[in-house]
This record gives C-alpha cells, sequence and structure tokens, in this order.
C-alpha cells in the first residue's frame, strides 16, 4: 500500500462498500479490513453464491467482512443496508464498453438509478460521506492533454455517458441536498484479479497461454495505475478535506495499447504474434484515443502520488494470471 495513505482515521467506521466482488472492490474491501474498519461488503446476487474476487481474500480478511447479496437498483434494500453506515463507498456498477452496445438500458438501471439510489438513502440515513467512482472514459477522446478535472464531458459510448449521469448525480445531491460526497475518477485502474474485460490481462494471459495476441486497435493512449494506487486515492477521499470534489487518480504518465504489448512480451521473453480481431475493435467514433491524467488535484487535495511502476505493476499481473490459469479464458472474447 502507498505511504501516503493513512488509514488511521479509518479504523472502527462502520463502512458500506457496493460492488465489493469486484476487481478494485476487493482490493478497496481488502485494504479497509486491514485499516481495521468495520467492512459491510455489497455484491451483486447469484444463486450460485460466489463471493467474486472477494475469494481471492486471505482467510483472515474474509472473515473480517459481512458480506451481503444484492443490487443497487433496489431501492429498499439499498435503504437496508446504508442504514447505520458512517462512509459508503459506491463501486457498483456495470463497466464493460463493448457490453454497453448491446445491452444499453441495463447500463441506465444500474449505473445511473442504481447511483441515486445510494445517493438517496446515504441522504436520508445522514452518512457522513460518500466516496463516488467515476472513470476517466467520462471524457472521451482528450481534446486536450493532460486531462484535468475541468475537461468537457463526452459520452462516446452508452457506459460514459451512463457515468456521466451518474457524476452529475452525485454532484446534484451535493448541490441541492448538502450530499458529503466526493467522486473519484480512475484512470485505467489494472492489477491482479482483472478480469480479460480489460486490456492488461488479455494481453498478458494470450501471451501466456495462446499461439498469438488477438486484440483491437493498438493506437489508443492510455495512462495505467496500479491498483493498490488507485485504492490508496479511494482511502484518501474518505477522509480529505474534499467534499464536493471531483478528483482525477491517474498516473499522469503513459503508454499506447503497442507499447504495452511489446512490454508484456519482453517481460515473458517471448516473440509471439500480435493479430488484429475485427469484432475487438470499436466504432470509431465511439473509440477513446488518448487518455493522460492531470493528477494536480489529488496531489493537493488528497496528497496522492503513484508508487508503481508500469513494469512492477505488468509483473505482478502476468504472476497472478501464471498462478490462477483457469481465471481467464483465452479463447473467449470477454466484452
Amino acid at each position: 500500500m502507498n505511504d501516503h495513505a493513512s488509514t488511521s482515521s479509518l479504523s472502527g467506521k462502520k463502512i458500506l462498500l457496493t460492488g465489493a466482488g469486484g476487481f478494485i472492490g476487493s482490493h478497496l474491501c481488502q485494504a479497509l479490513i486491514a485499516s481495521g474498519a468495520e467492512v459491510t461488503a455489497m455484491i451483486r446476487y447469484s444463486s450460485q453464491s460466489g463471493w467474486g474476487n472477494l475469494e481471492f481474500l486471505p482467510k483472515d480478511a474474509r472473515a473480517g467482512l459481512t458480506v451481503v447479496a444484492g443490487n443497487v437498483e433496489d431501492q429498499d434494500f439499498v435503504h437496508r443496508q446504508v442504514k447505520g453506515k458512517e462512509i459508503v463507498f459506491h463501486l457498483a456498477a456495470l463497466i464493460g464498453i463493448p457490453y454497453s452496445y448491446a445491452a444499453p438500458k441495463s447500463y441506465i438501471r444500474t449505473n445511473i438509478e442504481g447511483s441515486c439510489n445510494i445517493f438517496e438513502a446515504a441522504r436520508v440515513h445522514g452518512v457522513e460521506r460518500v466516496v463516488h467512482t467515476s472513470t476517466s472514459e467520462v471524457y472521451g477522446t482528450a481534446l486536450y492533454t493532460p486531462i484535468n478535472e475541468a475537461h468537457p464531458l463526452q459520452g462516446q459510448s452508452p457506459y460514459s455517458a451512463s457515468k456521466i449521469a451518474a457524476d452529475k448525480l452525485a454532484e446534484s445531491y451535493h448541490r441541492s441536498f448538502g450530499l458529503p460526497v466526493v467522486t473519484v475518477r480512475p484512470f485505467n485502474a489494472y492489477g491482479p484479479r482483472q478480469s480479460a474485460r480489460a486490456v492488461i490481462p488479455t494481453i498478458i494471459s494470450q501471451a501466456l497461454f495462446e499461439p498469438e495476441i488477438r486484440l483491437g486497435s493498438l493506437d489508443p493512449i492510455r495512462d495505467m495505475t496500479f491498483v493498490e494506487d488507485t485504492v490508496a486515492g479511494f482511502l484518501a477521499a474518505a477522509t480529505a478535506d474534499c467534499l464536493g470534489e471531483i478528483i482525477n487518480v491517474g498516473g499522469g504518465s503513459v503508454s499506447s495499447i503497442g507499447d504495452i504489448v511489446e512490454a508484456v512480451l519482453r517481460l515473458l521473453g517471448c516473440g509471439k504474434p500480435v493479430r488484429l480481431d475485427p469484432s475487438r475493435v470499436r466504432p470509431q467514433a465511439s473509440e477513446v484515443l488518448t487518455l493522460v491524467c492531470d493528477n494536480t488535484l489529488a496531489g493537493e487535495k488528497l496528497n496522492w502520488r503513484p508508487t508503481v511502476s508500469l513494469e512492477q505493476g505488468l509483473a505482478r499481473v502476468a504472476e497472478f494470471i501464471a498462478a490462477h490459469p483457469d481465471f481467464i479464458k483465452t479463447s473467449i472474447y470477454a466484452v
């Protein structure tokens, strides 16, 4: 964990974390338990009773959790979970961009209506703070770089449009009702436990287990931030003097997808061919070409800075995927 992320003030706090079974959520959950917080981890209901990525937490960490299964779209369920909590970390969302082309209304229900349920419940029950999760995708293709929080918002996919709406709901609840909310806007978090929906685990898993690497465009520029650094930003946002703020959390250094492929092949010592897979290419006007974070505000408000280099992070992802070969189905394009 980042040395700048003080978590002592979270010890004993009653915390609700939505989206706890997801990639960032599971890492944040682990960090909150380590801080001494009383964590209720909200996961999406499944008849299979799985805990998602929480299954990877150490036994002692899982023992310290209260896990509830439900749906942020269910207003009554949300109110029951928020009641009595001091801090809410809201990470629950549909996040796959390609799937948003296929099922846009589901993004409206989960990302917009679900977020509204969280904000309203937090308002009614007097929560001390809501840490709401945005995404750098709301900026669309950069009109200027690096991207600061004043950059215009551009809905270049149904996913990004739904997150813009959720962010604006958070802003409206702060302005209209004084809801103590801060919005964290991560840039391309990556790390162990991330699904093949994301590009880095896709590249590494194919490099490890497939004869070739199949990708969409290699040209987009991304600002990759290791998940432990991202989590440190969330933790800081829970206690810092930043209510009502929107804060970018990203490393400020960038690589193209092609650069990342080359770095992975060097790391693994292999020379597998890279092929264009047309099914993975996004619609031209929807593809976000450049994301470069201006993290000045995070430094000022959160005392946050990234600490894990891309090379270090890629090595840790490769180690995880090699140890869990069945975690990603490399023969299937995950949307």
